[in-house]
């Protein structure tokens, strides 16, 4: 009885450089790419392909004769075949089991914690799972792994800091505003931080954006992209009547907004809280703003702090994650390990229960008992088998039995006889 194997091969952004990458990245869909799969000689296998990692996990029983097939799909004639082992990690049944988890629970993307990985392995798996390529064991496991990523999110603070720029300055007004939802954002300029930043607050349910920017066809285009409405940088008094969210990006060599221009708007305003968002350098915004009441000023150090903070706040959570990890992978290795032990267990004590049985009733016909003495015969059979089996099961469900070495196993079945029951029945 041959144990099937979980293996894992991959390329990430740790691993190998984007050139490589983007070569051996899924481009024709995920069909295709699972029905080339079925010549492989897999019982079971999945593919995950995302902008930084590409990842297949297959069943077997010979991971050496299916391995070497396996890289040679990942790299196909993208890369020459003395350098797959530089550009690739490899990993048998609890390590495999052990890296998804850690994909799935995000502590190995390239920024700790971020949600969208999950969503990517859901995704793939959905497809392996509609064209018939996963079966029970991989079902099992990517199943586990799903729980073991919302365990993650629920038990740590992973994913709760913001770790961009962009994110951390939704982060700062979220704390000023609370929600979001009837939030008037003005974009001020056409800076790359700037449009991610507006991007992460229409995210969190701001009502509307305004883009202001020099050129206006610019601004045009940009405000058609967030569905909201361009203006001039002279209307720049007006809006800010009006807003209350500046996020300001400009190659300007001066500033744009001077304390002394928003000081009188306030009284407009009726002193509502008015936040900006400085990412340019040179800056944007006048530092004296941060003196007026009801105005939040944050410039990119004051962000760049934030998401400092919240990364070194993320390191922390993944020792938490790392742990939980560890526990689900050796919950999920058991398990695994019991597939073969215990059908191993199960024709043991078949075996013995026939053999006893078909003797004690050999020896019954020959002899006239009453009913109570031959229960007396049949109880005894019962316990010098019971007696018999006593340590052989026990060492089938030691540890020694469950740490992957299958001749362990093999020798018992062979020492039983159990190999000929199987191919006999």
């Amino acid at each position: 009885m041959s144990k099937k194997h979980i293996s894992l091969i991959g390329v990430n952004h740790k691993s190998t450089p984007l050139e490589v990458r983007e070569k051996i990245a899924l481009t024709g869909g995920y069909e295709e790419a699972l029905n080339r799969l079925r010549d492989e000689q897999a019982h079971e296998f999945y593919l995950l392909s995302t902008c930084n990692r590409v990842e297949l996990i297959w069943v077997t029983e010979d991971t050496a004769k299916t391995t070497p097939n396996m890289l040679r799909f990942l790299f196909g004639e993208a890369v020459a075949p003395e350098k797959w082992d530089s550009y690739s990690y490899v990993y048998h049944n609890q390590e495999a089991v052990n890296h998804l988890f850690k994909v799935a629970a995000s502590l190995d993307s390239l920024v700790v914690g971020e949600a969208q990985i999950l969503g990517q392995i859901k995704e793939a798996y959905r497809y392996a799972s509609q064209f018939g390529c996963t079966g029970p064991l991989l079902n099992k496991l990517l199943h586990k792994s799903f729980s073991v990523a919302k365990r993650v999110r629920s038990e740590t603070g992973i994913g709760s800091a913001a770790v961009s720029i962009s994110s951390a300055a939704v982060e700062l007004a979220r704390k000023i505003f609370g929600n979001l939802g009837d939030k008037k954002v003005l974009l001020i300029g056409a800076g790359e931080m700037a449009e991610l930043a507006a991007e992460h607050l229409l995210g969190q349910g701001a009502e509307s954006i305004t883009v202001a920017n020099r050129t206006l066809s610019r601004a045009v285009d940009l405000a058609h992209r967030f569905n909201g409405r361009a203006c001039s940088l002279e209307e720049l008094d007006e809006q800010i009547e009006t807003v209350d969210i500046i996020v300001s990006s400009t190659g300007s060599s001066e500033l744009i907004i001077r304390s002394d221009d928003v000081r009188p708007l306030m009284r407009v305003r009726r002193n509502r809280p008015l936040f900006f968002i400085d990412i340019a350098v040179p800056r944007d915004l006048d530092p004296e703003l941060n003196e007026i009441e009801n105005v939040f000023l944050y410039d990119i150090d004051d962000l760049s702090q934030v998401v400092e903070m919240n990364r070194c706040e993320r390191e922390k959570e993944a020792v938490k994650a790392e742990r939980i990890v560890e526990e689900e992978t050796l919950k999920f290795t058991k398990w695994q390990d019991g597939l073969t032990i215990t059908p191993t267990i199960s024709a043991l004590r078949k075996k013995a229960d026939t053999i006893s049985s078909s003797e004690v009733s050999k020896t019954l016909a020959k002899m006239d008992l009453s009913e109570s003495d031959r229960q007396k015969v049949e109880k005894l059979a019962h316990a010098i088998t019971a007696k018999m089996l006593h340590d052989p099961l026990r060492f089938l469900k030691s540890e020694s039995c469950r740490k992957g070495d299958d001749s362990k196993i093999d020798m018992v079945r062979t020492v039983f006889g159990l190999e000929n029951d199987d191919a006999d029945s």
